[in-house]
């Protein structure tokens, strides 16, 4: 008969394999939890009992990309809306106030003056840019003076 490489203390918990003291430790130490000591579950990613991550998460094998979608959490619509202390329709009539001012900018940047008439239209068309955002402004205002109001 064949010896079991298994010690012979059969008090083990179920996660937790008996091992001899003979065994290879650089194999059970890369399956061993850094922060609490204990086995690793098969195809578990975190400790069972500390919730440590199996396998440290590296810079170099993140892609870059994922770097920059990162830094756009800034642009989150919760974490804008809580810097700035807007109710949600404040902050999406100050949002489209914003993009009025950008069209303002665009109008002058895309169309070029060629005679008066195209002169007094491009004028016309900021505008009713610059009162679209100035009506989406007023509009933010209102909505976070009311919503200020209930709370």
């Amino acid at each position: 008969m064949s010896q079991s490489h298994a010690a012979p203390n059969p008090s083990q918990e179920f996660w937790t394999r008996p091992v001899l003291e003979s065994d290879n430790t650089t194999s059970v130490a890369m399956q061993v939890c850094p922060g609490c000591g204990s086995e690793f579950m098969i195809g578990a990613g975190f400790c069972h009992n500390c919730g440590a991550p199996r396998q440290a998460k590296t810079a170099a094998i993140e892609p870059r990309w994922l770097r920059y979608l990162e830094a756009l959490q800034v642009l989150e619509f919760h974490s804008v809306k809580q810097r700035l202390g807007l109710s949600t329709l404040s902050l999406i009539a100050f949002l489209l106030g914003l993009g009025c001012v950008a069209a303002t900018v665009a109008v002058g940047l895309i169309y070029s003056v060629q005679s008066l008439a195209d002169f007094q239209a491009i004028q016309l068309w900021r505008v009713q840019w610059l009162l679209g955002a100035i009506a989406a402004f007023l509009a933010g205002i209102l909505l976070k003076a009311t919503s200020l109001d209930k709370s």
